[in-house]
Parts: structure tokens; C-alpha cells; sequence
């Protein structure tokens, strides 16, 4: 398949659209319980503190038995009729250390690696790789930019690390997070942000259309590197987060990307179509001081997550990506639900413990016959980013809230 029809594929859902939404969406702010049921009245079969963890276990199991022999996860195999862009080899060596990055940080998290031997032999393989491999990532090419995710998810991986490393070893780390802290500078986008292609221009400083979710990501990762003491750039947080406030609309809809503005009620701009990035969103803004991200504004997203779960879920597993209702891909999903986990963190305990209880319920009982989730077809990385997403939300859901 040529170059340019790939893009083609790639881009049918997001540049045509997929199938056009039957519900009417407002821009307009209103009550969040006039406009969709609260997710405490959403009708599903709890899940127990048993099944939780049993469901975790299995989860980690996936992870230790799909393991690389080099320590890394994830692969360039499981091809398909339809591939994404991916520019060789550097496309490949930025997906397998962002899901690389995303699998230690799951089994930090569960703390399966604190009693399960398997499971701590791949936690160490899986960090060594890491910290070898991680500070070779570039872009692919001018217009495939991915390692930018590859920089986020190894920040938020790498302050896990050392948050249970020996001082020796965190001085590694450290100097490492503010390597990739350089990257995020270098391939930030001329506006303020980032994206993950630029077919614009091709310059080395990239003219790529800032992605709300690119933003909201990078910007939760320097948060929790600013919590361990890494200098977070006050300048670059601020054109960040500044590109992700023009992607925001009255509703805390987020604009796909800023070349949308233009195109506000185009479906993946419209409140379905941001289900699975608005959590996200909300969140990073949050964490950076906007006051307005109230926690009325969190309880009324998750509100919308759970209660309209299905508009999310139908583009789960379809191999085009923004075919679906809404022009939701695939991978929007377990994303979706593991930053929602980490908005359920900011509730008070009654409505933090609701919120968990929905997510693990929705979760569960999509669990592959091998233990793994997965979301997106995605060359053979996606059952190990699937279920790392997976693993996190969990271990978050089960977390006990203190009181505020």
C-alpha cells in the first residue's frame, strides 16, 4: 500500500467522518443531572473486592508471559490489511518504549512485583531495558512525530521507578526525566503543544497541529515529575497549557486538535466523540491551577463516561481508526477510562468510591480469555498497552479514598 494511501485510511474517520451521531449534542453548559443520569444510578453488576483481584492478577500474568526476551513489550509484528503510518525504524522503536514504559509503570502500580518473583524478574528486565533504550527515541521522520508519547508515558514510568529506587539510583533517574523533558522542548510544536504528525512543513522545530490529548498527557507526566522534584520548565507548561485551553469549549469538550477550530461541532469535536479524552483533559488543567476545573466539572465527566459508555465502547476493536459513531477510535478507550480512575482521585470519598466502583465494573468484565485488554488492533503492541491502561485503572479503583 502506498504512502499516501495509508494516510487515506488513517484519516477516513477523522477528515470524512465516520457515522453521523442521531443525538443532539449542546455546546451550552447546563446541569450535569439534567442532561444525563449520574453514574451512581447507572445500573451495573458491581464487582468485588475478589473478583478485583482477580482480575489484576490475571492481568499481570499477560504481562509477564507476552514479555520480550530483551525486557521490552510489544512488537512490529501482527500486521493487517489496513497499518497506520509508521515510518521505519524509529516509529516502532517509539511505540515499544511508550508501551514498554506503560507496562513497568502497571506493575509498579498493581505492587505485583513486591511478592510475585515472575512478575518482579520482568519489572527488572523491563527497567533496564528502559533506562538503555529510552534516551535513544526520535521522531520517525518530519511528519510521524510518536515519540512524543514515548517522552510522556517514560516521564511517568521513570518517576514510579524512582520513587522505589535506591538514592543511587534516582540521580540516574533524574538525570534521565529531564532528558526527556529536553525532547518534549525540541519537538514541541511551533504553537505551543504537541501533535504526532506534521505534514505542514517538515521543519525541525515541527509545524504539527497541537492534540488536546497529546497536551493533556505530557502535561499530567510533568506533574508528577514536578512532584519528585525534577524542574518542570514554567514557560513550556504555560504554551501548553495555553493550547489546550484554545482546544476547550464551554462544555469541557476538547477539540481532537487545533486545526479544528474552525470545525467545533464536526462529531469528534462534539461532547461524544470527547469521552474519551475530556478526562484527560479536565485533569491536566486541573493539576496545573485552573480553578475552574471544578469538582462539578469531574463528577459531571464521569457522569457522561459511564452513563454514555457505549458511545465510547462501539469504536472498541474496529480495526479503522475514527470509523465510529462520533468518529471514536479504538484506542480512545482504555485511555479514556485510566485518566477517569485518576479524576475519581480528586473526588471526596463517597463520590471518589461511586466513580471507582462504575470504572471497575465496566472494565472487568472485558478482560481477554488470556488475561489481557485490548482496545485497538495496533501491529502487536496493543494487548500490552490495553492492559497496562487496564491495570492501572483497577489498582486505582481499589485504592481506598481518605476523607477531605
Amino acid at each position: 500500500m502506498t504512502r499516501l494511501c495509508i494516510l487515506a485510511a488513517v484519516y477516513a474517520g477523522l477528515l470524512i467522518g465516520g457515522p453521523r451521531s442521531v443525538v443532539a449534542e449542546s455546546s451550552t453548559p447546563t446541569d450535569a443531572t439534567k442532561r444525563v443520569p449520574p453514574f451512581s444510578k447507572r445500573d451495573l453488576k458491581p464487582v468485588s473486592r475478589e473478583e478485583l483481584d482477580a482480575s489484576i492478577k490475571r492481568g499481570v500474568e499477560f504481562l509477564v508471559k507476552s514479555q520480550n526476551l530483551t525486557g521490552s513489550w510489544g512488537s512490529a509484528r501482527k500486521t493487517k490489511g489496513l497499518n497506520i503510518y509508521a515510518p521505519v525504524p524509529s516509529t516502532h522503536e517509539a511505540f515499544r518504549a511508550a508501551v514498554t514504559a506503560m507496562c513497568i509503570e502497571a506493575l509498579i502500580e498493581t505492587g505485583a512485583a513486591d511478592d510475585d518473583a515472575a512478575a518482579k524478574s520482568a519489572l527488572a528486565k523491563g527497567e533496564a531495558w528502559l533506562l538503555s533504550n529510552l534516551p535513544n527515541v526520535r521522531r520517525s521522520d518530519p511528519s510521524a512525530i510518536y515519540n512524543v508519547w514515548t517522552h510522556a508515558y517514560g516521564i511517568a514510568a521513570l518517576v514510579q521507578m524512582h520513587r522505589r529506587a535506591e538514592s543511587s539510583r534516582q540521580k540516574q533517574i533524574e538525570e534521565l526525566i529531564t532528558g526527556q523533558i529536553k525532547f518534549l522542548e525540541r519537538f514541541e510544536s511551533v504553537n505551543g503543544g504537541w501533535g504526532y504528525y506534521d505534514f505542514r512543513v517538515g521543519s525541525q522545530r515541527p509545524a504539527s497541529s497541537s492534540t488536546s490529548f497529546v497536551n493533556a498527557t505530557v502535561l499530567i507526566a510533568l506533574h508528577e515529575a514536578k512532584q519528585i522534584g525534577i524542574a518542570v520548565p514554567s514557560k513550556l507548561v504555560e504554551r501548553t497549557v495555553d493550547s489546550l485551553q484554545r482546544q476547550r469549549k464551554p462544555d469541557n469538550t476538547y477539540l481532537y486538535a487545533d486545526t479544528f477550530r474552525w470545525r467545533t461541532m464536526t462529531p469528534i469535536n462534539r461532547a461524544g466523540g470527547s469521552l474519551g479524552r475530556s478526562q484527560a483533559c479536565n485533569l491536566a488543567l486541573r493539576l496545573w491551577g485552573d480553578k475552574t476545573i471544578t469538582t462539578e466539572v469531574l463528577v459531571e465527566w464521569l457522569d457522561r463516561l459511564v452513563a454514555r459508555n457505549e458511545w465510547l465502547s462501539f469504536g472498541r476493536k474496529r480495526p479503522v481508526p475514527h470509523e465510529s459513531w462520533f468518529q471514536v477510535a479504538g484506542y480512545f478507550y482504555y485511555y479514556g477510562h485510566y485518566y477517569a480512575a485518576l479524576c475519581a482521585n480528586q473526588l471526596d470519598a463517597e463520590r471518589g468510591r461511586t466513580a471507582k466502583d462504575k470504572l471497575a465494573a465496566i472494565i472487568v468484565p472485558l478482560q481477554e480469555t488470556d488475561g489481557s485488554w485490548w482496545d485497538f488492533p495496533l501491529y502487536d503492541y496493543h494487548q500490552a498497552y490495553g492492559t497496562a491502561f487496564a491495570l492501572m485503572t483497577l489498582t486505582h479503583c481499589r485504592q481506598r479514598i481518605p476523607a477531605k
